[in-house]
């Protein structure tokens, strides 16, 4: 894994390959389903703490509508409004936060769709007004999430940012979007930390690298 930062992300490089499922814990039911630990947990939490630190220092002086994307982005959402709201205990600073949940489906396997498909109400009305930050696990090409944001934005926000655990690089791969990224990851199917392959690998801690096996046993 690189060190280095690019445009405030984690960048991981072509040939990570990922760290041997020796070296962690994980559910055994898995064992032959996933190729490799690629992002450990330990280093997902300390990420999402910067993360924090950023939003913290940008809009720290308003009160904020937090729009958590389930379900893959559950457990980002809800370890970034954690450190969110221990940051501003330990300072004086306190950034006011209420979560809404908004369900989108946009896979099919492995293969990104075209539709934003909104599951339940799509009135998102009681956005009006407020300063929104949307938190996605994931982001490629950036298709969902600008179809999100233009329907997020017909009920008049007053601000609007967005925070992405990962972003692929895919070919035309999204620019400038989101505001805030953990890691920026090659183009590979990775599942864990709530993000999912036909709803398996969500109780997975650490982000891995799903193996051929695995596709094709839990391939719909």
């Amino acid at each position: 894994m690189e060190d280095r930062t690019t445009k405030g992300r984690v960048v991981i490089k072509d040939e990570w390959p990922g760290y041997s499922l020796s070296l962690f814990t994980y559910p055994e039911h898995y064992h032959e389903d996933v190729e490799s630990v690629y992002i450990p947990h330990g280093v997902i939490m300390d990420r999402i703490e910067r993360l924090a630190r950023h939003i913290m220092e940008d809009i720290s002086d308003h009160n904020i509508m937090v729009l958590c994307v389930l379900k893959g982005g559950y457990k980002f959402c809800c370890d970034l409004v954690e450190h969110i709201k221990a940051i501003g205990r330990s300072s004086n600073k306190y950034l006011e936060t209420r979560v809404e949940f908004i369900r989108l489906k946009s896979y099919l396997n492995d293969q990104s769709t075209e539709d934003l498909q909104i599951i339940g109400s799509q009135d998102l009305s009681f956005l009006q007004g407020k300063n929104v930050l949307i938190v996605e696990a994931i982001v490629d090409t950036g298709k969902t999430i600008k179809a999100l944001l233009k329907h997020v934005e017909t009920f008049q926000p007053k601000m609007v940012k967005v925070a992405g655990l990962l972003v692929k690089r895919v070919p035309n791969m999204a620019e400038n979007l989101p505001d805030y990224v953990g890691f920026e990851i090659p183009n590979r199917f990775v599942v864990g930390y709530a993000l999912d392959y036909n709803e398996y690998f969500r109780d997975l801690n650490h982000i891995c690298v799903i193996s051929e096996v695995g596709k094709r046993k839990y391939k719909i």
